[in-house]
């Protein structure tokens, strides 16, 4: 067992300016440089994508255990500077760019977030995966272009309109017969690839759904997923408000709740990584 699975612990304390930090969703993105220079298949014919911003922070660790490390924080300059390294092929920009004038927005994810996943479905090597909250499709879009030609992606996803914009895009880039489309409540889609002897037969999952039932996706995820698969949760920082002990609304309960739980998951091993609004990737053990 890799020693990467060891789960340790230490209280941090950390200073952090009295400044909202900006969703990176939130944030203007422009000036996008067309790149013809990147050969990966998946990500020809790319952008590098730019964000403008003025806001400037730090958060500094000052535990000694940690020697006062200094963290660096995610200022919307350094987010300029990792948006402008970000590979993101031109379908997917336009859909990103049709989406910011839809309702609902801010659920897509950001570039980064999306390079994430398809590089962590590459590294597997996936051929089977499923998305738990698809919206218009950026992030299943991604991770369909990852996909070899015979993988297969199950997309669940509630809302027809935003699922008829992902389809659209599916088709335009080639990677339609590579998505199984399912309209209706995730739950049931779940409870029906287990009834139909499906379990322990997919190599990812990303979960980007209703956040107070996050563990339910979880629990029947964690099924369905191989041992040495992956499942990725969106949110889990949920712009910062599960770090602050004075919020208490029902999803952010919820989503202490669920990262609580995960930590303490002895089926996985978690990684709690800072990137858009928090993702946590667990490996099944």
């Amino acid at each position: 067992m890799s020693h990467f699975c060891c789960v340790t612990r230490s209280t941090l304390s950390v200073t952090i300016p009295s400044l909202r930090y900006p969703d990176p969703q939130d944030l203007p993105l422009s000036s996008y440089r067309k790149d013809f220079s990147i050969k990966h298949d998946c990500y020809k014919s790319s952008y590098h994508v730019k964000c403008c911003s003025t806001y400037h922070g730090d958060v500094v660790v000052n535990d000694n255990n940690f020697i006062n490390k200094q963290v660096v924080s995610l200022t919307p300059q350094l987010y300029d500077y990792v948006l402008s390294n970000t590979r993101e092929p031109e379908i997917l920009r336009e859909l990103r760019e049709e989406t910011s004038t839809m309702r609902g927005s801010k659920m897509q994810v950001a570039p980064d977030q999306a390079q994430l996943l398809a590089m962590l479905v590459q590294i597997l090597g996936a051929s089977r995966c499923i998305e738990v909250g698809v919206y218009t499709g950026y992030s299943s879009l991604a991770v369909a272009l990852a996909l070899h030609e015979s993988g297969r992606l199950v997309a669940c996803e509630r809302d027809e309109i935003a699922l008829q914009v992902a389809k659209r895009y599916y088709e335009r880039a080639g990677v339609l017969h590579k998505v199984d489309i399912r309209h209706g409540p995730a739950i049931d889609t779940l409870n029906s690839l287990l009834l139909n002897g499906e379990a322990g037969t997919y190599d990812f999952a990303f979960i980007d759904a209703e956040k107070k039932r996050y563990m339910e996706y979880f629990e029947l995820l964690l099924k369905l997923v191989r041992v040495g698969g992956l499942i990725v949760i969106d949110n889990v920082l949920w712009y910062g408000k599960v770090a602050d002990p004075s919020v208490n609304d029902s999803i952010t309960i919820s989503l202490k709740n669920f990262n609580k739980a995960i930590l303490a998951d002895e089926r996985v091993c978690t990684s709690l990584v800072p990137i858009g609004d928090g993702m946590t990737i667990c490996w099944k053990k």
